[in-house]
């Protein structure tokens, strides 16, 4: 007991030393240990906790890693309604209503304002409880939002407990949650690079990002939160004035913007609105435009609402910035996964503080709706956006016999077939194994757990073995040394040892995971297992027609198409080739025509088995029919419960479904085995 006692101390004060550091480096700007330090402390705080897991609480520093997908957003209902703002787009308009503001609170004299950059990002609700977050969510109508919790949670820049003390019981703090101009471009040209959605401009980007079901996503998003105002407040009191209400946000572990000011009268709110702008092209973030406040908050009260805004706030809205320039090009770029973008080459043209000389056209639908010709002049436009878009054309100014673009028909980088997806907007690269431009996100996803799981053989070392010329496709994985591998930047002889023994260990595979880790459009895992059960071996699958592949339950014409286009490129076969040469191997798949003994029931796993991993007890159970599912449901047959059952195991005993333990699912599977093999 005492020594249980200690821990807990310890985890008190380790979680209070991580919290005031995030404070100092997220908040303060002014860090005081070192990074290494800093993880240092984090990983004492997670190795504590994994080993007393009694001791974790919500609003702990190792919470903020993503957790598992939900399978849909809840509810959160507003107590006070997160209204719209009205906008002011130019000076005559902002001065209406400054003169508004002063007759409805009866007055000629100037009002002390306050005034913010407008961030275009995404608005969210905080709620904390006694100092703790306790949920999150998005504005919706203004009434009821989608509960984001999860995700925000993962924002490092938003405390899971309030800093300091003297909040009220209940606070509620709005904010907005952007994405830094910087990390933007980055987060695009990742984007691109393995043919996934290019975000238009940050505030979609912070927006979708929140909005994924899966929070491991948004946790590796550069989402940060700025608050801009409170909703519920009870159980305490705050400041009668809003610049008040800032600095007791920022005492509470709240970033707040250098950029916030008090100013006085319609003169004050205009001399700000041109000094932003001014700064604006510099600024870390995207804004769209300033925000004034009334900064008494009485004031606020007694001015009250329209049916859809605040009287005593308005957006001053900068105008959108467009130039013109000329299409010099358009070039198809292959990104990781093989998807095929054209890409506009623009004259250079200075837009928004920033020189334009490329724009995505997406795809070519694109490309056709908007008729962008090589040669064209066109509209660029940057409304707040770092990735710009070509608006339009101006066909007056089209030179003579320019063409329309097409997207080629073999792959810029390796020449093998660029195939568009029926019913799908995207070409795709059939070049998969060998395409250069597809190298990272190939070797990548061949290595992943659920594929040929090497552990180990992450981003920043396949950068480096792709930059280095080590390995061109992922069969020269199998040709690694450990001399060669510990010339490495940051590898060293035991580095280089591990992942050798890890790359050796790989080679005894089955083929659902070879198939699932070839990285086949469209074919995931449950598509390579059915492949796998289907042809039992890798050469009938290689040999087999559109035709046949259908026969299988689930693979239509499209991914039938996928299957046969990919295993028909000579790249391919060839890449395939040199894994069995480097010694990759997998036992043959018996094929039986008769109903698989589990056909038809549904299986779920809980707890933890001594003999098999959740991954070997499920693909046992699949070999033999079984479908297995993430939760117990009326529909489930059968509930698997190893060491350290949860909530599974109660559900099971409540809807009155079969459990098994571990030596029963076992004498279960030997029996269905004999069974299916006889």
């Amino acid at each position: 007991m005492a020594e249980l006692t200690k821990i807990k101390k310890r985890v008190e004060e380790l979680r209070a030393e991580i919290n005031e550091h995030n404070y100092r480096y997220y908040v303060l700007d002014a860090p005081v240990i070192s990074d290494a330090q800093y993880d240092k402390l984090l990983r004492e705080l997670q190795v504590l906790e994994q080993e007393h897991p009694e001791l974790i609480t919500p609003d702990s520093p190792t919470q903020r890693v993503g957790a598992t997908p939900a399978k849909e957003f809840g509810e959160v209902r507003h107590k006070v309604p997160m209204t719209s703002m009205d906008n002011a787009f130019d000076e005559s308009e902002a001065r209406d209503w400054d003169e508004r503001v002063r007759k409805g609170l009866g007055t000629d004299k100037a009002i002390h304002y306050t005034a913010e950059p407008k961030f275009d990002g995404t608005s969210i609700s905080l709620r904390y409880e006694d100092g703790v977050l306790v949920s999150a969510g998005t504005r919706g109508d203004g009434t009821t939002g989608e509960d984001v919790t999860q995700n925000v949670r993962t924002i490092r820049s938003v405390p899971l407990r309030l800093h300091g003390k003297g909040w009220p019981k209940v606070l509620e703090v709005r904010g907005e949650i952007v994405i830094p101009k910087k990390n933007f471009e980055k987060l695009n040209a990742e984007q691109l690079k393995q043919g996934g959605k290019v975000f238009a401009n940050p505030r979609n980007a912070a927006a979708g990002s929140l909005r994924q079901l899966d929070s491991r996503i948004t946790a590796a998003r550069p989402l940060s939160f700025f608050p801009w105002g409170l909703g519920e407040v009870n159980g305490g009191e705050v400041p009668e004035q809003y610049s008040g209400v800032v600095g007791k946000l920022r005492d509470w572990g709240f970033r707040t913007t250098d950029l916030f000011k008090q100013v006085k009268g319609a003169e004050g709110c205009l001399e700000y609105y041109a000094s932003i702008g001014a700064r604006r092209d510099r600024l870390p973030f995207e804004i769209d435009g300033v925000v004034y406040k009334v900064d008494d908050l009485p004031a606020r009260d007694k001015l009250g609402y329209t049916a859809r805004a605040p009287r005593w706030a308005i957006a001053h809205k900068f105008p959108a910035q467009e130039e013109t320039t000329v299409v010099e090009d358009i070039q198809a770029s292959v990104g990781r996964t093989g998807v095929v973008t054209p890409v506009a080459v623009l004259k250079p043209v200075h837009v928004s503080g920033v020189t334009v000389t490329h724009a995505t056209l997406h795809n070519q639908d694109e490309v056709e709706r908007k008729d962008v010709r090589i040669g064209d002049t066109v509209i660029v436009r940057r409304a707040g956006d770092v990735i710009p878009e070509v608006v339009g054309v101006i066909t007056e100014k089209r030179p003579h016999l320019t063409r329309k673009w097409h997207m080629p028909k073999k792959c810029p980088e390796c020449g093998s077939e660029v195939v568009r997806e029926e019913g799908e907007a995207a070409h795709r690269c059939m070049g998969g194994l060998f395409c250069p431009a597809q190298r990272m996100g190939a070797l990548l996803h061949f290595a992943s757990r659920r594929a040929m799981d090497i552990e180990g053989l992450g981003d920043k070392l396949v950068e480096q073995l792709v930059d280095t010329g080590l390995v061109k496709t992922v069969a020269d994985l199998y040709r690694l040394t450990r001399d060669r591998l510990a010339e490495l930047e940051r590898m060293g002889d035991k580095s280089a040892q591990n992942l050798i023994e890890q790359i050796d260990k790989s080679k005894a595979t089955t083929l659902p995971r070879l198939l699932h880790a070839l990285g086949i459009p469209q074919v995931g895992e449950a598509t390579a297992l059915a492949l796998a059960r289907h042809f039992g071996d890798l050469d009938p699958i290689l040999d087999a027609d559109e035709e046949q592949l259908q026969e299988i339950d689930g693979i239509g014409p499209n991914v039938a198409a996928e299957i046969r286009s990919f295993f028909h490129q000579k790249h391919n076969r060839e890449v395939i080739e040199k894994l069995v040469k480097g010694g990759v191997r997998w036992e043959k798949i018996v094929i039986s025509r008769k109903a698989q003994p589990l056909a038809g029931k549904t299986f779920v796993l809980t707890g933890t088995l001594a003999t098999l991993t959740r991954d070997e007890a499920k693909e046992k159970l699949q070999a033999l029919g079984a479908k297995v599912a993430g939760s117990v449901s009326k529909k489930t047959d059968y509930v698997i419960v190893g060491e350290e059952a949860g909530s599974k195991a109660d559900k099971a005993r409540a809807l009155d479904i079969p459990m098994l333990d571990e030596k029963a699912f076992l004498k279960l599977l030997a029996k269905e085995g004999e069974q299916w093999h006889e």
